[in-house]
C-alpha cells in the first residue's frame, strides 16, 4: 500500500468533472469517481476518461460515498477532492503535511475563478455552540466580523504559511489512510450531506491528532454545483438536520437546547424571507419540519439515538 489516492463523489456534476479529472489523473497513484446515482451526463464524462467508477443506483450520501471510495483504493494517503475542484498544483505539499510528527491530514488553498482565496470556506475552526447558534440565526451574515465568526470563518489566520488548524473543508482534503480506518470512515449519518467532514475532523482532533493547512496545494473551486439542484426547502432542512445532528454528538443537554432553539428561529426567519422574494408559501413547508426536529431535540436530544452516541455531562 503506497501512494495518493483521489476519490470524487459526484451527484449530476457533467459541467465540472471533465476538467477536475483531466488535471487529477495524472497526480495521483490512483483515483475513483463515486457516482451517486447522476440523472446528467456525468457517467458519459467520467467513462470518457477512463477512470475507475463506482455506480450508484441512488443517492447514498456524501458520507456513505467517501467510504465506499477509500475502500475501493489501496493507498496510503487519501485525497478527498470535489468534482468542481480543479488542481492547479501537485499533491506532494499535502502528502509532506500528512507526515508531520502526529499529523492526521491537511488542506489546501481552494482558490475562486478571480484568484482570491475562498477565506472562510477553506479553512474554519471546529464550531462551538455559539458559532452555531449565530449561525443559525444569519447574525453572521449580518455582523461578519463579531468575534465568534471571526475565529469560526478563520478570518484571522495568516494562509502565507503553513499553519495548525481545526478543520479543513472536505472538498480539497487530504488524509492518512491510517487513521481514517482507526476512526471507522466518515459518519454516514450525516445524510445526504452536510457536517461529515466537521465530524471526522473533530474525531481527529480528538484523538490528538493534528491537521493542517498547506497553501502550496492549490486547486480552482467553483462551488456548490449540486446544491442549487435541489429545492431550497430541501437543502435547508438537510442543512439544519445535519446542525442539529452534530450539536447531539457533541455538545452538552443546555448547549443542545440553546442550539435547537436558535433553529426553530433562524428557520422562520429564513422562510419568511424568501417567502417574501419568490412570493410564495412554499419555504414555510420546510421550515415546519424543522421546527418539529429543533423542537424535538430541544425536549429529548436526537432521535436516532440507535446511531448516534449523545454526549452527557
Amino acid at each position: 500500500m503506497a501512494g495518493v489516492g483521489i476519490v470524487i463523489v459526484t451527484y449530476n456534476s457533467q459541467a465540472e468533472i471533465g476538467a477536475c479529472l483531466d488535471a487529477a489523473l495524472p497526480r495521483c497513484t490512483d483515483l475513483v469517481v463515486v457516482d451517486n446515482a447522476s440523472g446528467d451526463g456525468t457517467v458519459g464524462e467520467v467513462q470518457r476518461r477512463g477512470a475507475r467508477l463506482i455506480g450508484n443506483r441512488e443517492n447514498r450520501g456524501f458520507a456513505a460515498a467517501v467510504n465506499q471510495g477509500v475502500a475501493a483504493l489501496n493507498c496510503s494517503y487519501i485525497l478527498l477532492l470535489n468534482p468542481d475542484a480543479v488542481l492547479k498544483t501537485g499533491v506532494e505539499p499535502l502528502q509532506a503535511a500528512c507526515d508531520l510528527p502526529g499529523s492526521a491530514g491537511a488542506g489546501g488553498c481552494m482558490m475562486n475563478a478571480d484568484g482570491s482565496p475562498q477565506v472562510g470556506f477553506m479553512v474554519r475552526a471546529l464550531p462551538t455552540p455559539s458559532a452555531l447558534i449565530l449561525e443559525a440565526l444569519l447574525l453572521n451574515r449580518i455582523w461578519p466580523h463579531n468575534s465568534v465568526n471571526q475565529r469560526y470563518r478563520g478570518l484571522h489566520l495568516d494562509y502565507s504559511k503553513r499553519i495548525e488548524v481545526e478543520q479543513p473543508a472536505g472538498a480539497f482534503l487530504m488524509f492518512r489512510r491510517a487513521v481514517w480506518s482507526e476512526l471507522g470512515g466518515f459518519d454516514e449519518g450525516f445524510h445526504p450531506l452536510w457536517f461529515e467532514d466537521v465530524d471526522f475532523c473533530r474525531r481527529v482532533r480528538d484523538r490528538g491528532y493534528r491537521l493542517y493547512y498547506v497553501p502550496d496545494a492549490v486547486v480552482n473551486h467553483t462551488g456548490g454545483h449540486s446544491i442549487p439542484q435541489l429545492p431550497v426547502e430541501v437543502r435547508r432542512f438537510y442543512w439544519y438536520r445535519s446542525l442539529l445532528r452534530y450539536s447531539a454528538k457533541y455538545f452538552r443537554p443546555a448547549e443542545l437546547k440553546g442550539v435547537s432553539l436558535a433553529v426553530v428561529v433562524g428557520s422562520l426567519l429564513r422562510a419568511m424571507g424568501e417567502s417574501f422574494r419568490c412570493v410564495t408559501l412554499r419555504p414555510f413547508a420546510g421550515s415546519g419540519r424543522i421546527v418539529r426536529l429543533a423542537g424535538q431535540c430541544f425536549r429529548a436530544g436526537w432521535a436516532d439515538g440507535k446511531n448516534i452516541t449523545v454526549r452527557r455531562f
